[in-house]
């Protein structure tokens, strides 16, 4: 295990991780250096080798070029020489650190990239020479940038202004770009140009992280995170390594490294194998992690192989699992609404672990990478993908699946061909990466519609990971199915969590119960259990109960988070409608009179709907109460 030291640095409304001891994080000797660098650099080849095959293999290039997916990636190269690169001025890279604003210098970033790959991947196919004065000229846009860095993580400008290097989510990548682009081109480009990359990838990213583990800077802070940095990051700089290092003794103190630290990656998954981050940073983390072991199991001729590693294994399984119904997944954490695991990686999942009864050969190849090195390994992927081991299938019934550890719920219908009415509840705690303040909330999800839901991630901003970030009305617990008890907000942090008393799952209903109390800063709170009973069937329902107790009279209010409208049809029942999906909503406060109380929650969201938050309101100040909301189908 590593021995990185972390101080947990807390400011109000968030809290930042940061490795704090330089020397804690220089390798033992007794880890992987000397002995171990030395093994690996046994298993190497003489010269340095990326992903994917040298465009002067023309047997294999010419084995794939009738993939439809290539075809569209020349057309779009040749489209893309018609149009300049586009430009990246320091006004524009200055815009994050004094606007927020992260997108307008990343969309440039994106787009310089995008050229790269299209030019350096057209050219393999078509072997012809048109795409590599583009490809050269991209390659000098790149490696004439002041910064790789992201300008928003790069708000002290320090990058930007040559104080240090921060090989970060974007500047590994792009090294791992750039080092697959010489290794797959070769000397069809200038030596001049094959200098440049490999002067830049050395200098703003292997050594950077070099110097790191040494203990010597601290510049790859990543290195001591649990969450999708570390393996992007990773995958980035080992990539690169090994496409570009000459020496095997080089390269192998990279995939030493890497094998070290992935491990604090793979520790950040719940016991039970849940993703905090959500869907799509599993795609983005483990996806990398996928990455990260082809580059190394190819390199060393499969004796170094990550997903043999018992970690791996529910991990890997962990995104499958979340489908609610109708291949719709929960947004829980920074998600998009709609977003759902990468078929890829899911095949490759199944295929290395033995989950596939039946791999496909002929699984096509749906090639849609903006980055060189993953797309050369999709490319010449094999079919199927060469068994790791017989993985250990997650023991889920068809009807829930329940991450006990995590306290994340997952309850689905008795019949498939009546998938209509499913919900997705969150437990655990407001302090996970990415997390929410969103600690017992929850999505109902009808056919293919989140009626009731979760919101997901707000477009980022400097404030999304700043001291502010739970300003936001989506990232807030106002923007989730929760209560509000005495005018309070559930708090940030692990210790703001939900606490499972009790369960009950059975093939009629699932019973959950929740202790909220720790959620909230409300000192004369005495008592907040949240239950939820999902009823399957014919008279298909959710019904979510909250009893609270206080030790004076406090206000206190349910609610509903919705895209869709409402419209009321009873004093204590109400209807919403989502495009034509409809679900009735029945409120229960044991005779205590109430309002129902309509938010936009005008923040700045990925849909092209905000939410509503619908509060269910006490109309006067309680000690006790118990309010319960009913969701039918």
């Amino acid at each position: 295990m590593s021995k990185i030291q972390m101080k947990v640095l807390k400011f109000p409304g968030y809290v930042l991780f940061a490795v704090v001891s330089l020397t804690a994080l220089a390798v033992q000797a007794d880890e992987f250096e000397p002995a171990r660098v030395k093994e690996i650099a046994a298993m190497l080849s003489p010269n340095p080798a990326g992903l994917g095959q040298p465009i002067t293999n023309r047997v294999a290039w010419e084995s794939v070029a009738d993939n439809p997916a290539l075809k569209t990636i020349v057309s779009r190269a040749a489209k893309l020489t018609t149009q300049p690169d586009p430009a990246l001025p320091d006004d524009l890279y200055l815009d994050c650190s004094r606007t927020g604003n992260r997108d307008r210098a990343q969309k440039v970033m994106f787009e310089r990239s995008d050229r790269l790959t299209a030019f350096a991947l057209a050219e393999c196919v078509e072997n012809k020479g048109r795409f590599l004065k583009p490809l050269e000229k991209s390659i000098t846009v790149l490696c004439s940038e002041r910064a790789w860095t992201y300008p928003a993580h790069d708000l002290n400008l320090n990058v930007f202004q040559g104080r240090e290097m921060k090989p970060d989510l974007r500047a590994t990548t792009l090294a791992f770009e750039l080092a697959t682009t010489d290794y797959l081109l070769g000397d069809r480009l200038p030596a001049a140009t094959r200098e440049m990359i490999r002067e830049n990838v050395r200098k703003r990213v292997l050594i950077p992280v070099r110097e790191t583990i040494q203990g010597k800077h601290h510049q790859a802070h990543w290195l001591g995170l649990s969450n999708n940095w570390n393996a992007v990051c990773l995958a980035g700089t080992v990539g690169a390594a090994l496409a570009i290092e000459p020496l095997p003794e080089d390269r192998a103190f990279y995939i030493a490294a890497a094998e070290h630290y992935i491990m604090t990656f793979l520790h950040g998954f719940g016991p039970d194998g849940y993703c905090y981050e959500g869907i799509g940073y599993w795609n983005y983390g483990f996806g990398r992690f996928v990455v990260l072991t082809e580059e190394i199991r190819q390199a060393t001729g499969g004796r170094v192989d990550l997903f043999t590693l018992p970690e791996v294994n529910l991990p890997a399984q962990a995104a499958a699992r979340c489908e609610i119904i109708s291949n719709v997944y929960p947004s829980i954490a920074d998600a998009g609404p709609g977003v759902r695991p990468d078929p890829q990686i899911l095949r490759y999942v199944n295929e290395r672990l033995g989950l596939d009864d039946k791999p496909d050969p002929e699984y096509p190849v749906a090639f849609d990478s903006r980055n060189v090195g993953e797309g050369a390994l999709q490319i010449f992927a094999p079919h199927p993908w060469p068994l790791a081991k017989t993985g250990a299938r997650a023991k889920d019934s068809p009807l829930r699946t329940w991450f006990g550890d995590s306290g994340i719920l997952i309850a689905r219908p008795l019949s498939e061909k009546d998938w209509s009415f499913a919900v997705a509840i969150k437990g655990g705690n407001n302090g996970e990466a990415h997390a929410h303040n969103d600690s017992g909330s929850f999505s109902v999800v009808v056919g293919d519609k989140m009626v009731i839901c979760d919101p997901g991630a707000e477009v980022y901003t400097k404030r999304t990971f700043g001291s502010h970030r739970y300003d936001s009305g989506v990232l807030n617990s106002f923007g989730h199915a929760l209560p509000v008890v005495a005018e309070k907000l559930e708090s940030p942090g692990k210790a703001s969590r939900a606490i499972v008393i009790r369960t009950n799952f059975t093939d009629a209903e699932d019973t959950l119960t929740f202790n909220l109390h720790a959620a909230y800063p409300v000192p004369d709170l005495k008592k907040l259990e949240r239950t939820f009973v999902y009823r399957r069937g014919d008279d298909a329902s959710l019904r979510v109960s909250d009893v609270v107790q206080f030790e004076q009279p406090e206000k206190f209010e349910s609610a509903l988070i919705t895209w869709g409208e409402w419209k009321t049809i009873s004093s204590h029942e109400f209807e919403i409608n989502d495009n034509g999906t409809r679900v009735r909503v029945t409120i229960d406060t044991g005779g205590v009179p109430f309002s129902i109380r309509k938010t936009l929650i005008d923040e700045h969201v990925h849909t092209p709907r905000k939410p509503w938050h619908i509060g269910i309101v006490l109309d006067q100040p309680v000690t006790e109460a118990n309010v319960s909301v009913i969701v039918h189908r």
